[in-house]
């Protein structure tokens, strides 16, 4: 039977993906009724965090609807998360570039698709040792929990990626505020405060282990919403 821990944080997994999913295609809808490309990209790159729950929430529908967890026999559970680390990579850099060095923004592009394809290569090909898997003692109580292994490239590449959208995301988007004033000085700290939320809750998902994870959950459905304000 499952645990009111299991339920939390299955049913806030579930929420991030959908409400990704949903702000998403909106965003993306609305970019082409404006032409506002920015949006556009901004609404793939919210779709693809989102699905960085997928593993956890197909987990727990698996519960639900049988009762124990999903097979993880070849780390299905880590592909389902980071599988779309990359392209949710190179929208945010995109976005990032934009607002710190938009002259520059296709050498940042190519830079960093280069590395989101060496990160999924490593993902897939050797994903057994990007990941540490916690099983719940009584299989159907508890969803899975996965840690990246901290002695993996693919570990060292997340740091990179998280530390990036730190420095061209989240300090990007506040100088832009200090050298801004009014409404759009207000839009750039939606943006700084969501990003700064983002890497918060990313890290606490991925590397640590005695955490709420709902309330990190929650933390990412709230950086949806303060990118959405911020963006639009």
């Amino acid at each position: 039977m499952a645990s009111t821990i299991c339920w939390l944080d299955g049913i806030t997994a579930v929420g991030v993906v959908i409400f990704g999913i949903v702000v998403g295609i909106f965003s993306y809808y609305k970019s082409r009724k404006l032409e506002q490309k920015l949006l556009k990209y901004f609404g793939i790159m919210i779709v693809c965090v989102g699905l960085l729950y997928l593993g956890p929430s197909i987990d727990f529908l698996s519960i639900f609807f049988t009762g124990n967890n999903m097979d993880n026999s070849f780390g299905l559970y880590g592909i389902l998360c980071y599988m779309w680390v990359a392209p949710g990579l190179i929208f945010a850099m995109y976005l990032g570039a934009v607002l710190i060095a938009p002259e520059k923004k296709t050498y940042i592009l190519i830079f960093y698709m280069i590395l989101g394809i060496i990160f999924e290569i490593f993902l897939f090909l050797d994903t057994e040792g990007t990941f540490t898997y916690d099983y719940p003692a009584i299989p159907g109580e508890d969803l899975i929990k996965s840690h990246l292994n901290l002695t993996s490239p693919a570990f060292i590449l997340i740091v990179i990626f998280l530390l990036s959208v730190l420095f061209f995301n989240g300090f990007g988007a506040l100088y832009r505020a200090i050298q801004s004033t009014g409404e759009l000085r207000k839009k750039f700290l939606y943006i700084s405060f969501g990003f700064f939320l983002f890497c918060i809750c990313s890290i606490f998902n991925a590397f640590l282990e005695d955490v709420l994870f709902f309330v990190v959950n929650m933390g990412m459905i709230i950086y949806t919403v303060l990118l959405y304000i911020g963006v639009k």
